[in-house]
C-alpha cells in the first residue's frame, strides 16, 4: 500500500500543474483583466480605482491619472489617450510587464512554497482573506455532508430492505420532487417564509453567528450558531441526500441479489447479521467512491448561491466574487488549494477502500 501511495502522491504533481497550466493559458485569453478594470475605472467606465489601488499595491491617485497623450496604440482597450507610462505601471503592480511563462513559472514556484501574494483590490494577503473566509464554508461543507450522508445512508437501507413497498414508494416520491427542486430556489422560500419575509422572523439572515456572540455562553454560542446555520443547511440539503440515498439503495438492492447473501442466509445468519456483516461492507464502496466529490462540491460550489442568499462571508462566494472581479491572485489561490484538496481527500478514499474490504489491493494493480 506504501508503494501506491507514494505513486499517487508523485501523480498530484503533474495533475496540479496540469489544473493550473489549463487555467493560466485560459486566463490569458479572457477579456477585462485588472489593468482593463483599473484603465475603465479612470477614464470614468467604472467606480474608483483609487480606492482600491493603494498601499502595497501602489498609489496610482493624483497626477498619473491625469496625465494624457496622444498615444491611441495601447494594447487595452479604453486606454487610448492615458499616460503610457501610468500603463506601464499598471502592468508593473499587476506583474503583466513580464511574458507568461515567466509569470506562470513565478506563480508555481510561489505556490509550492504555499505563497499565495496578496489580493490585487483587497489591502490583504490571500492566504489571510481564504483563512479569514474558511469558518464559514467549513460550517456548510462538513455539516452538509454528515447530514446528508446520515439521512441518506439509513433510509437508503431501509429503502432496500422494503423494496417496493409502500415506505418505498412514497419516500421515492418526496425524494424525486426534493431533487427536482432547486436548493437556491427553496432556501428563497425559507427566507420568506421563517427570516422575516412574509410570515415568521424565526431565524437570522446574516452571518455565522450573532453580534453577542462572544457574550453568549458556552450553550448559547452552540444554539446560536446552528440558528444560523438551520435554513442554510435546509436549503442545501434538499438535493444533497436524494442522490446519496437512491445510491445507497441501489448499491444495497444489486448486493442482496447476489448469491454469497443467499448462501448467508442459507447457513442459518439473521437479517441483520446478513445485512450489516456481508451486504453493508460491498454495498458502501460505491458510496465511499463519491464521497470526495460529494465533499469538494458542498465545502465550496455547492455553497455559493446559498452563501450569496443568506449573506455567509465563505470561500463560495469569494471565489466567484474573485472571478467577476478578475482578483487573479485569490482566483488561481483558491483553485489550487481545492485542487489539492480534491486529490488528497481521493487518495483518502482509496485507502478507505481496503479498510472496508481487504480484498481490495491496489498494489496489483497499475495507477
Amino acid at each position: 500500500m506504501g508503494a501506491y501511495i507514494l505513486r499517487r502522491l508523485l501523480l498530484m504533481i503533474p495533475t496540479v500543474l496540469g489544473i493550473m497550466a489549463i487555467s493560466f493559458a485560459i486566463i490569458q485569453f479572457a477579456p477585462g483583466g485588472p489593468v482593463e478594470r483599473i484603465i475603465a475605472e479612470v477614464t470614468g467606465q467604472g467606480g474608483s480605482a483609487t480606492d482600491r489601488v493603494t498601499g502595497s499595491q501602489g498609489d496610482f491617485s493624483g497626477e498619473n491619472t491625469a496625465e494624457f497623450s496622444g498615444d491611441s496604440s495601447s494594447k487595452y482597450r479604453g486606454a487610448q489617450g492615458l499616460d503610457p507610462e501610468f500603463i506601464e505601471q499598471l502592468e508593473k503592480q499587476f506583474g503583466f510587464d513580464k511574458p507568461p511563462l515567466a509569470r506562470f513559472g513565478q506563480m508555481i514556484w510561489n505556490y509550492i512554497r504555499f505563497d499565495f501574494g496578496e489580493s490585487y483590490f483587497r489591502d490583504i494577503s490571500v492566504i489571510e482573506l481564504i483563512v479569514e473566509k474558511m469558518p464559514v464554508s467549513i460550517s456548510l461543507g462538513l455539516w452538509i455532508t454528515f447530514l446528508s450522508y446520515g439521512i441518506s445512508i439509513p433510509l437508503g437501507i431501509r429503502k432496500a430492505i422494503s423494496d417496493g413497498s409502500s415506505f418505498d414508494i412514497w419516500t421515492s416520491g418526496i425524494i424525486i420532487v426534493a431533487y427536482a427542486i432547486p436548493g437556491f430556489l427553496f432556501a428563497i422560500l425559507l427566507m420568506i417564509l421563517f427570516a422575516g419575509g412574509s410570515f415568521f422572523d424565526w431565524f437570522p439572515l446574516r452571518g455565522l453567528t450573532s453580534e453577542n456572540f462572544s457574550e453568549l455562553s458556552t450553550i448559547e454560542q452552540i444554539i446560536d450558531y446552528f440558528w444560523h446555520l438551520a435554513l442554510p443547511l435546509t436549503a442545501m440539503a434538499l438535493s444533497a441526500f436524494a442522490t446519496t440515498t437512491l445510491l445507497t439503495k441501489n448499491s444495497f438492492l444489486d448486493e442482496i441479489r447476489k448469491q454469497y447473501v443467499q448462501t448467508a442466509r442459507a447457513k442459518g445468519l439473521n437479517e441483520r447479521q446478513v445485512l450489516y456483516g456481508h451486504v453493508f461492507r460491498n454495498a458502501m464502496l460505491i458510496i465511499i467512491a463519491g464521497f470526495p466529490a460529494a465533499f469538494i462540491s458542498s465545502f465550496f460550489t455547492g455553497s455559493l448561491l446559498i452563501e450569496t442568499i443568506f449573506s455567509l462571508d465563505g470561500l463560495g462566494l469569494l471565489g466567484f466574487e474573485s472571478i467577476i472581479g478578475r482578483d487573479y491572485p485569490v482566483v488561481f489561490a483558491t483553485l489550487y488549494i481545492f485542487s489539492l484538496m480534491g486529490l488528497v481527500v481521493s487518495l483518502i478514499s482509496d485507502i478507505t477502500y481496503t479498510l472496508i474490504d481487504p480484498r481490495i489491493d491496489f498494489e496489483a494493480r497499475e495507477v
